[in-house]
């Protein structure tokens, strides 16, 4: 498992970022609200997943460790993906989620 990336921020969108670690790009998924946290950053670490499938291998990265542990717990959760998760975490903060989880909103 990859745990964490530190490097390069080569490219950034709202949705995606290649991190350029010692000559190798890793090109990483992740939510608005980690875009937020890096997009004045030319450099820094990412908290990653690596998600494999039968169809791809799919990095996702995040800011800070709460936002990754939310995003594994989303998940478990039957019937979210990790493109909802994903979406999930671009719409609210993560203790927005957790809120609106334990009143049942």
């Amino acid at each position: 498992m990859i745990a964490f990336l530190k490097g390069n921020f080569v490219n950034k969108t709202p949705a995606n970022v290649i991190v350029e670690v010692q000559g190798v790009g890793y090109d990483v998924q992740i939510s608005l609200n980690t875009f937020s946290a890096i997009s004045q950053l030319d450099h820094g670490l990412l908290y990653t997943h690596l998600q494999i499938t039968e169809n791809a291998h799919t990095l996702f990265g995040f800011a800070t460790v709460n936002e990754k542990l939310l995003f594994l717990q989303l998940i478990s959760v039957s019937g979210v993906g990790a493109s909802t998760a994903r979406m999930m975490l671009s719409g609210m903060r993560p203790e927005e989620i957790v809120k609106a989880i334990v009143q049942s909103n």
